[in-house]
C-alpha cells in the first residue's frame, strides 16, 4: 500500500521501470534505439497530399490484444496505445501481475475520439440535397452509429480498454487539452508518488494521426506542413507540422516499491513542471520556458535536451530562441522522425530520455540546420520540453540512475 503520509521532509524517489513504444518508425525499445541511431524517418507525402504524415510502422496486435473482439470495438487510436501500454508492463516486468495491476493508477492524456467518416459523409450530403425531414439527424446517428461512436468516440475509452485487456484496475484519470495534457499526466504522476500517494502509475498517450477529419480539423488552424516533408527546425517561416500516428506509454514507481519486487529503472524523473503564457507578445514562450527552466533547476551535470516542437509557427521559433541560449545543451527534436503526436508529445520525450540515459548515450543528431549537435559525453540528465502548438508549456528533468 501507499504510504500517505504527506508531511515527509524529502520526496519519494520515482523511477521510470517500463517503458512502450509504438510508434512511425518501429515498436519497442531496441528497434527504436536501432531506428534511431540510423537517422531514418517514415514520412507520407502522397497518401494524404498535400498534407505530410508519419504513418505508423506495422503492428500485429494480436500480441498485446489477443481477442479480436477487443480489437473490433476498438478504433485506430485506442489500439495503438492499448498495445503501446501491453509494451510498457512486459517491460515494467507486470503483465499478469494481478496484484499490482488491481492498484495500479493509470492517467491517459487523450484528444477527442474518431469519427466515423463514411456516416458523416452520408449525413451532410443528404442534408445538402434538402430533402431530409424532420429528426432524421438523430435517428441516422442513433442507427448508424455503435454507441461508443456517437458523435465522436468518449476519450476515456483508451483507459477502459486498457483496464480491460491487461487488468490495470486501480484509479483511472483521463486528462485532455492537447500537448499539455500529456504535461499533466507525467506531473500529476509524479506528484502523488513523491507525496506518497500512490506507489505505482501507468501513464502515456496515443494518436491516430492518418485521419482525414484530424487533418481537416488542423488546417482550419492552418497548422499542417504541406506538400514536402522537412526536419521541424528546417521548415522556415510558415512551419507546420506533420501529424504522427503512435502512442508512448510509461511505468512510475517509487524506488522503494521498484526494490520490493526487484525491478531495475531506466531512468529517473526528478521534476516535472508547467507553464501557460498568454502567447500575446513575441517572447512570451521563450520567456516562459526560461522561467520553467529555472524551476525545473536541472543541476550541473552533463546535460541534453529532447524536445517536442512542433514545427507550428510563431512558437517553434520562440522554442529555438530558448534553445540556442542553452547551446551547451544537445537538442534533439521529437517531430522530426516521429511527426507530431500531440497528446503523446511529452510522453514520447520522457520515454526516449529514459531510453538514452539508460544506454548510456544520446542518439545522434537528425537535423541540418547545425541547431541538432553530436553529444560527446554519456549524459547525465536530459530535460524533456514540451510546448503546445498554441497553448502551454512544460519540461520533466530525467536523471541518469547509475
Amino acid at each position: 500500500m501507499a504510504d500517505t503520509d504527506t508531511s515527509r521532509a524529502e520526496p519519494i524517489e520515482a523511477w521510470i521501470t517500463g517503458i512502450g513504444l509504438a510508434t512511425s518508425l518501429a515498436e519497442g525499445l531496441d528497434a527504436h534505439w536501432d531506428a534511431l541511431n540510423e537517422r531514418r524517418v517514415n514520412v507520407d507525402t502522397k497518401g494524404f497530399s498535400p498534407y505530410v504524415v508519419h504513418p505508423l510502422a506495422p503492428l500485429s496486435f494480436d500480441k498485446q490484444i489477443p481477442k479480436k473482439g477487443d480489437q473490433r470495438q476498438m478504433e485506430s487510436w485506442q489500439r495503438i496505445g492499448t498495445y503501446a501500454a501491453g509494451l510498457a508492463l512486459d517491460s515494467a516486468g507486470l503483465k499478469g501481475n494481478t496484484e499490482i495491476l488491481s492498484r495500479m493508477d493509470m492517467i491517459v492524456a487523450a484528444g477527442g475520439g474518431e469519427r466515423d467518416l463514411a456516416v458523416d459523409s452520408a449525413v451532410l450530403n443528404a442534408e445538402g440535397y434538402g430533402t431530409v425531414p424532420p429528426g432524421a439527424l438523430n435517428e441516422r446517428l442513433m442507427n448508424d452509429l455503435r454507441p461508443t461512436l456517437f458523435l465522436a468516440q468518449l476519450s476515456n475509452l483508451l483507459a477502459g480498454n486498457i483496464a480491460i485487456v491487461h487488468g490495470v484496475t486501480g484509479s483511472s484519470r483521463t486528462f485532455m487539452g492537447e500537448e499539455e495534457a500529456g504535461v499533466d499526466a507525467a506531473r500529476i504522476a509524479l506528484a502523488r508518488i513523491a507525496a506518497g500517494q500512490s506507489d505505482i502509475a501507468l501513464i502515456g498517450a496515443a494518436q491516430n494521426g492518418e485521419r482525414k477529419d484530424l487533418l481537416m480539423l488542423y488546417e482550419f488552424g492552418d497548422f499542417n506542413l504541406k506538400d514536402h516533408y522537412a526536419p521541424v527546425f528546417a521548415r522556415g517561416p510558415k512551419g507546420g507540422f506533420a501529424l504522427g500516428s503512435g502512442a508512448a506509454f510509461l511505468v512510475i514507481e517509487s524506488k522503494s516499491h521498484a526494490e520490493a519486487r526487484g525491478a531495475k529503472p531506466y531512468a529517473r524523473l526528478k521534476n516535472v513542471v508547467a507553464d501557460q503564457s498568454r502567447r500575446r507578445n513575441a517572447g512570451d514562450v521563450t520567456t516562459s520556458l526560461e522561467k520553467l527552466w529555472t524551476e525545473l533547476g536541472p543541476g550541473d551535470g552533463a546535460t541534453a535536451i529532447i524536445t517536442g516542437a512542433t514545427g507550428a509557427e510563431p512558437v517553434t521559433a520562440e522554442e529555438t530562441a530558448f534553445l540556442r541560449n542553452h547551446a551547451n545543451a544537445p537538442v534533439r527534436g521529437t517531430a522530426t522522425p516521429f511527426g507530431h503526436v500531440m497528446e503523446a508529445q511529452f510522453p514520447l520525450g520522457i520515454a526516449l530520455a529514459a531510453l538514452s540515459l539508460s544506454r548510456g548515450a544520446l542518439y545522434p543528431p537528425n537535423d541540418p540546420t547545425g541547431l541538432e549537435v553530436e553529444m560527446g559525453t554519456t549524459p547525465d540528465q536530459i530535460v524533456v520540453i514540451g510546448a503546445g502548438h498554441w497553448r502551454g508549456e512544460g519540461m520533466a528533468l530525467v536523471e541518469a540512475v547509475r
